[in-house]
């Protein structure tokens, strides 16, 4: 099996519903997310992917959806507030932790970017890190 990794920066808000602690407040993080490729037979360039089409696939949607977002529970009551003021805001169904967003952008690499992931790691800390592989 061979298995490749790209790595890529963000930056984001976001806070933690019905959470006692510091992630209850609105706050930002400088994450970083690792996108890992596996496949069984290179193609015909002797690549699993070219890091380079990785890089813009995965980058571009990030950029769309995650980077310099505030990322917000459906059900946060900041939601609609922020929209209102013209912030970016990007919404998830739970709350939106490490091991969420690891799931998620798991599951936009392979679903809407249609990448053989094999697994997202998503860094929220330089010390914190979530995982998501099936």
């Amino acid at each position: 099996m061979y298995k490749v990794k790209k790595i890529f920066h963000l930056a984001y808000g976001h806070r933690l519903l019905n959470y006692n602690g510091k992630c209850e407040n609105l706050h930002g993080h400088n994450g970083v997310v690792e996108v890992s490729l596996k496949a069984a037979e290179l193609n015909s360039e002797k690549m699993v992917m070219d890091f380079t089409e990785l890089g813009a696939k995965v980058k571009r949607w990030l950029d769309e959806n995650l980077d310099h977002k505030v990322i917000l529970a459906k059900a946060d009551p900041l939601a609609p507030l922020l929209a209102a003021q013209g912030q970016k805001c990007f919404l998830t169904d739970e709350n939106p932790t490490a091991e969420v967003l690891a799931r998620l952008i798991y599951d936009a690499a392979r679903k809407d970017l249609g990448l053989p992931a094999a697994k997202v790691a998503f860094w929220e800390t330089p010390t914190s890190v979530a995982a998501y592989k099936e």
